[in-house]
This record gives C-alpha cells, sequence and structure tokens, in this order.
C-alpha cells in the first residue's frame, strides 16, 4: 500500500526530508542536555566552580534554542509536506472516478467514494505528518537515550525490563487493522443513507416517512456506534496500561538509584540524567504505540484509497483507428442483450433488435423497471452491451472515441442536477461561449 501512494509524494520529497532531518536533530539536542545537566551537579556544583556551571548552562541554553527551532521547523516541513501528499491524492482520485462509468460507480456506490474521498484521505494524510515526526523522532530518542542510559548505570538499566509489556502493547494494536476496516464500511454506509435521505427529501415527505427514514438513520448510526466501540476498545486501554507501566519504571529508578547514590556507586548527576533519559525511553515507546495505532486505521484507509485508483474503468477508447465524427443519428440495435451484473442469472436487454433513422422521433413504453432508460444508456455508451452491437451513424458505438460520440449524442436524463454555480454556468455546460439569446431560446424550447 505504501509503495502505490509513494508516487503521490512527487513535488514534496525534498520537503519530508528536510523535516525528517529536523526530527531527528531534535531528538538528539534534547538528549544531550541531561548529560550537560549530570554535569553541572557532579563537576561544577561538586566543585563549587561557577564559571564552569554558566558555561555549561550557556551551552544548554543555546542546545535548547536549537532543538526549538529544529521542532518548529519539523512540524512545519511536515505539514507542507502531509497536506500536498493529501491533495495529489485527492486529485489522483478524482480524476480517475471521472474516468469511471456508471458499473464502476455502483461498484463502490456514491456514498463510500464520498468517504474515499475525504475522511481516508484525511487518515492517511495525518499518518504522513505524524510519521514525520513521531515515527522518526521515537526511534532515535529510544536508541539514543537507551545507550546513554547503559552508559550511565549498566545496573540500573534493568528496571526497563518492566517496559517490554509495552513493546508487546505496540505489536498487538497492529492486529485490531480489521475493526478499523469495519469502521469505514460503517461511515460508508451511514453517508449513503444521508445522500438518499437527501436526494429524496421530497418524496419522503411527500408520503409522510420521515419517522422511517429517522430510524433508518439510527440503526445505521447506532451500527458505526458499535463498530467503533470495537475498534477502540483495545485502544482505550492503552492510556492507563502506559501509566501504570511508566509508574512503575519510576518508582524502580527511585528506589534502586536512591540505594546505589547512598552505597557511593553512583553519582546524584547521574541518578538525575538516567532518569530523564528513563522518562524518554518511556515517552518514545509511547508515541511509537500511538503511531501504531493511528498508522493501523491508515492503513485500511489507504488500502480502499488504492482500490480506487487500480479500478480499471468498463469503457475506454478502444478502437485502434477511432471515428471522430458522427456523421448522422441514425440508431442500430443488432441482436443487443445487457445486464447489470455479469452473475446475474436474468438479461435486462435480451435480444433487441431496432433500427432509427436519423430525425425520426420514437417513443419507447413500458413499467417502471422495464430497462427503458438502461436502452437509450447503451447509445453514448453509459454503459456497455453485454452481447450484440450498437451502431449510431454507420459505426459500432465502440469505433468513437467517448468524447466524439457524447459530443454527437445529446442525453437528458432522468434525474435533474444543478452544479454548484449560477444558472447561466449551469446552461453553458454544453457549450461554453453561448451567448444569452441562445441561452433564452434553450430555455423556451426546454418549456
Amino acid at each position: 500500500m505504501i509503495r502505490k501512494l509513494a508516487p503521490y509524494t512527487k513535488g514534496y520529497r525534498i520537503w519530508i526530508i528536510l523535516g525528517v532531518l529536523c526530527s531527528a536533530g531534535e531528538a538528539v539536542l534534547e538528549l544531550l542536555l541531561p548529560k550537560a545537566m549530570s554535569q553541572i551537579v557532579d563537576v561544577g556544583i561538586a566543585n563549587g566552580d561557577k564559571e564552569y556551571i554558566l558555561a555549561m548552562g550557556l551551552k544548554m541554553i543555546l542546545m535548547a534554542l536549537a532543538s526549538l527551532v529544529m521542532g518548529v521547523g519539523a512540524a512545519a516541513l511536515a505539514a507542507r509536506a502531509g497536506m500536498g501528499f493529501g491533495a495529489n491524492v485527492r486529485a489522483a482520485e478524482y480524476a480517475q472516478v471521472q474516468r469511471f462509468s456508471f458499473a464502476n460507480i455502483e461498484h463502490f456506490s456514491t456514498a463510500s467514494l464520498i468517504t474515499r474521498l475525504t475522511n481516508d484521505v484525511s487518515s492517511v494524510q495525518m499518518t504522513l505528518m505524524m510519521g514525520m515526526r513521531m515515527l522518526v523522532r521515537a526511534p532515535v530518542m529510544l536508541i539514543t537515550a537507551l545507550v546513554m542510559a547503559l552508559t550511565i548505570g549498566l545496573q540500573l538499566s534493568q528496571v526497563f525490563l518492566v517496559v517490554l509489556p509495552l513493546i508487546l502493547v505496540a505489536i498487538v494494536i497492529r492486529y485490531v487493522g480489521p475493526f478499523f476496516t469495519a469502521l469505514q464500511k460503517s461511515t460508508d454506509d451511514l453517508n449513503l443513507v444521508v445522500q438518499e435521505d437527501l436526494n429524496a427529501i421530497r418524496v419522503v415527505k411527500s408520503f409522510v416517512r420521515e419517522d422511517r427514514e429517522q430510524e433508518k438513520f439510527a440503526q445505521r448510526s447506532d451500527t458505526l456506534r458499535d463498530t467503533a466501540e470495537r475498534a477502540y476498545s483495545f485502544v482505550v486501554l492503552f492510556a492507563p496500561l502506559v501509566t501504570l507501566i511508566m509508574g512503575g519504571t519510576i518508582m524502580a529508578i527511585m528506589w534502586l538509584g536512591g540505594h546505589y547514590v547512598v552505597g557511593g556507586s553512583m553519582l546524584s548527576g547521574d541518578l538525575i540524567a538516567f532518569f530523564t533519559y528513563a522518562s524518554e525511553i518511556l515517552m518514545s515507546l509511547m508515541m511509537v504505540a500511538m503511531v501504531m495505532m493511528v498508522l493501523t486505521r491508515s492503513i485500511a484507509c489507504g488500502k480502499r484509497i488504492v482500490e480506487v485508483l487500480e479500478e480499471q474503468p468498463e469503457i475506454t477508447d478502444s478502437a485502434a483507428d477511432p471515428a471522430l465524427i458522427v456523421e448522422n443519428g441514425d440508431v442500430d440495435f443488432d441482436h443487443v442483450y445487457f445486464k447489470y451484473h455479469k452473475d446475474s442469472d436474468a438479461w435486462n436487454l435480451e435480444d433487441v433488435c431496432l433500427h432509427i433513422d436519423s430525425g425520426m422521433t420514437v417513443g419507447i413504453l413500458g413499467g417502471t423497471g422495464s430497462a427503458k432508460s438502461t436502452l437509450v444508456s447503451l447509445i453514448p455508451r453509459l454503459y456497455e452491451a453485454t452481447e450484440g452491437v450498437v451502431s449510431v451513424g454507420g459505426h459500432d458505438v465502440r469505433e468513437y472515441t467517448m468524447e466524439a460520440l457524447r459530443q454527437g449524442c445529446a442525453m437528458v436524463l432522468q434525474k435533474n442536477t444543478l452544479f454548484s454555480g449560477t444558472i447561466r454556468e449551469n446552461l453553458r455546460w454544453g457549450r461554453e461561449d453561448a451567448t444569452n439569446a441562445e441561452m433564452e431560446e434553450a430555455c423556451r424550447m426546454a418549456c
């Protein structure tokens, strides 16, 4: 999944590299501060050397300022790279959806595509931003702090055995991924109910079905809530578990370290530095586990995004020498069969043979669901005939480019839609340079 989304970091890779370097630099500088503090205690204060204390204090201030600058830079670079990556993925997904046929859209559903373009992309985008900081900062701090702690006191370092369960927690979190996949699916289902209700609000009110729609929404909402509770049931135990482990580790350090200081085998400054490094190690492990939680959900979202990007449009320009102009309006159906799902037992259209001369007016009658709209949709290739040939102007519709065919076949769908913008902009969808007089004439013709 990562390999398939990596190309969409193009244009922002330099920011990612710089952000990673800033995060690593910030972590290293922060970890040098406790060592400097221990030297102030063990050397400067122990010997009463004010000049040494001031010199080391100034050094610590400079390191802290440098760490602050790198931290701010890492955050800014992560935000820039994350937002840019998200914009690239959304643009690629949107462009892919524009190439989909009606069959492709029905495969995902409109509600699911909306979720994949918004919620899923936001999740992956946030993971990149967090990963540039935490996935770099946490390992650097963990390894460096562990090495520094070992150099200070090898015996006292045994207390880190207490934090091993925390590592296991971070590993186990990886296996809650299917719950987050189900969570996104429940979000799709809830969006679908909202979409249907808003699209058919006039029908709902006309038949006084508000109670039924509210009940249906409540059912999907409850399902989403239950799925979210299952997905996060393990995650919510993480914070108290971390607090317990951190508390136990700190108690062990205080108890054992105090004995070593009293016994003279360890200096007070070293104990302070060791305590700081232990806190950094615990915080690093906590950050790793937090990133694992976010990463688990983003992997589920990333797979859904990749599904859209890798979906092959069912209708494409496939003719080697395409016809670029629809010369006349003759329409022919030659033993045409069609069904919406390939594994369906019944045909929606079966052995249709039809010829319509250019200029003729033909009425197609039938009850609701008798495939009248389906028949007409085959002419501009909104759907592809399963068997047989549909011809326009003496050419198989597959011999045209889709742009040429659909410029020559005007189709007004049963469901009318006004796009965002003015009425004038909507009228000019057919021709951008239409004059006011031409638009008024079109309105009159359409009654």
